[in-house]
This record gives C-alpha cells, structure tokens and sequence, in this order.
C-alpha cells in the first residue's frame, strides 16, 4: 500500500484481484515463470502416467507451488532493485544474484524430489 493513499486496506476480494493481477503480469512478460509453469504441466503429465498416489501427488504439488511461489519472489525483488537502482550498483547486482541463486536451489531440489517419486512410482509403485 501506498503511504498517504487509503488509510484501510483493501478488501479481501481486491487483495485476490491484484494478486491475479501480479500472476498474470508474471506470466506474461517473465520467460522464467513460463518455463516454471511449462515444468508444472509436465510433471503432472508425468503423475498422470506414473499413476501418482496421494502422498506422491501432494509431494509434487507442494513442489510446483513452491517453485512457482519462489520464481515471483525472485521477479518482485528483480523489479524492486530495478526500480530503487535503474544504474548498476554492486549491491543491486549482488541482491539479483542472491535471490536467483534461491530460486535456483530450490528448483534443483524439486527436480531431485520429483526424480525421487516417479522413480519410486515406476519401479516400486
């Protein structure tokens, strides 16, 4: 919110709105969220194929969510450095570099537990 603009907040179903609003905006001008999301389609093909069951569902679901959530933190902070350094400056660099290395860790962790249950699913399911 805006210092000096409405003193209340807003209501629940705008707060809903803008959020929509901040995903479609990701959507459509991040190449990475795009990349995320086409990750998330083929891991669900894949569950579908593996015949997933509920655990294994709501472990690669949990891992989409995560990995998604964690790919809009990393925008926003991406267009928030940008906006508060537009030239370059070590630190922005370095706040940019940190919060991509975040995205990056847990995307390697979600493909090494998405591994984990479709190998489970294939050879033991």
């Amino acid at each position: 919110m805006i210092p000096g603009k409405h003193p209340s907040h807003p209501t629940f179903r705008r707060s809903f709105l803008f959020a929509m609003q901040g995903f479609r905006t990701a959507v459509r001008q991040e190449r990475n969220i795009k990349v995320m999301l086409g990750g998330a389609v083929f891991a669900v093909m894949a569950g579908v194929v593996c015949k997933l069951d509920l655990v294994s569902w709501a472990i690669i679901v949990v891992c989409i969510g995560s990995v998604i959530s964690s790919e809009l933190v990393n925008t926003s902070i991406e267009a928030v450095v940008d906006l508060v350094s537009p030239e370059f400056h070590p630190l922005a660099g370095k706040a940019k570099d940190i919060a991509a290395a975040a995205e990056l860790v847990l995307s390697i962790t979600a493909a090494i537990v998405g591994v984990l249950v479709y190998a489970n699913a294939i050879f033991f399911g």
